[in-house]
């Protein structure tokens, strides 16, 4: 408990909003020791042991009165930002979290992001639920058992595995992160992450967060740095993407390859993208053509007098502009930007961060100088 009180504030705050939806995290501590972990922002990648902030029901009762819950329409993740929901000491929280949601009637998407193994008791328990709209992610890069991620690439295999064999109710999307440089990007690599991806309903690829929490981890391990510069964004350098999409290509294999986490998920549950990517048209120019025609009769764009009716009902100051595809905002921060585009279906930007053509709301790192996108055109 010595560790809980030396948390950072950001931490203590166990409901959150981020792009994927609203976030409960009221178990914080991981012993996986993937370098490149998330964990490094908030101080506590050395916090091994998963402890509680809260119980469950006020953890969920948290949840559902935060005043940016919608139910059946908030997208949301359980335990995805400080611990592994199927570590042995979380799964039964994992359990009784979406058992409570589910009683509660509610059919909101949940996200469910893991690397570690799943059960064929969470599989049961997974099924036996008959409201939310549950998506298992399995964050797997093809690496094994490196200084880098040492959790050997069989376990997750195995929890593929098993849910290919035992899901009907539950959707699963291989997440393919992150593909790096000089990490795992061989040919041989490639073909065996998609070889797995058959196994799953959808594959959705991403890059690195690569910020100076990370770099400075990277040195005091001894991995050589994979970028140059730290960014804001993922990175995902254009050419990689390129053979990464080439290699898809070459494979013949089926199961549909997105750039987006929510565009993976939504088709996986046979509907339209709710961070409404459909705006970004050079986002989409992977996607099949069934994907596109769920996006394209419901991505409509809202009325001045509709965005600053939600502006003023939630409290909201900014200045806006409605182009084709998104909405200017500025100063926002992410947690209303992100609330406000679920709630349209809609892009919702920031001026400071503006989106460039081809880069796919990714870091510069490895693009040549772009323009902002004009998604018209």
């Amino acid at each position: 408990m010595h560790e809980i009180a030396s948390l950072a504030s950001g931490l203590r705050e166990i409901v959150d909003y981020r792009k994927s939806g609203l976030s409960l995290n009221h178990i914080i501590g991981c012993p996986l020791d993937c370098a490149y972990c998330v964990r490094h922002f908030f101080g506590n990648f050395m916090m091994k042991q998963p402890e509680m902030l809260s119980s469950d029901e006020a953890a969920v009762a948290a949840l559902v009165s935060h005043k940016l819950f919608v139910p059946h329409r908030t997208p949301l993740q359980i335990f995805n930002r400080a611990t592994d929901p199927f570590l042995p000491g979380v799964r039964p929280h994992t359990h009784r979290v979406l058992q409570l949601l589910d009683a509660a009637a509610l059919t909101n998407l949940v996200l469910v992001i893991t690397r570690y193994k799943v059960t064929s008791e969470d599989m049961d328990l997974l099924e036996s639920l008959s409201n939310l709209r549950i998506t298992l992610l399995f964050t797997y890069s093809g690496l094994n058992g490196t200084e880098i991620e040492p959790l050997p690439r069989s376990i997750t295999l195995g929890s593929i595995d098993l849910s290919a064999r035992k899901k009907k109710r539950v959707k699963t999307v291989l997440y393919w992160r992150p593909i790096v440089p000089g990490w795992n990007d061989s040919e041989p690599i490639l073909d065996h992450v998609l070889d797995v991806s058959q196994k799953t309903d959808a594959i959705a690829y991403t890059g690195l967060f690569y910020r100076a929490e990370q770099k400075h981890h990277f040195a005091e391990i001894g991995v050589s740095p994979p970028f140059e510069g730290t960014h804001r964004r993922k990175v995902l350098p254009e050419d990689l993407e390129a053979k990464v999409l080439e290699r898809y290509r070459a494979s013949g294999i089926r199961t549909p390859i997105f750039r987006k986490t929510s565009c993976a998920v939504a088709y996986a549950h046979a509907i339209a993208d709710y961070n409404g990517h459909f705006g970004v048209r050079d986002i989409c120019d992977i996607c099949p053509q069934s994907q596109l025609n769920r996006c394209a009769p419901v991505h409509i764009a809202p009325s001045a007098e509709q965005f600053r009716a939600m502006l003023d009902a939630y409290g909201y100051e900014t200045p806006f502009e409605i182009e084709q595809g998104h909405v200017w905002t500025t100063g926002l921060g992410e947690e209303k930007r992100y609330h406000l585009q679920h709630a349209l279906g809609f892009q919702v930007w920031d001026r400071e961060w503006p989106h460039l053509r081809g880069q796919h709301g990714r870091a510069p790192e490895g693009y040549a100088p772009l323009v902002s996108i004009d998604p018209a055109k």
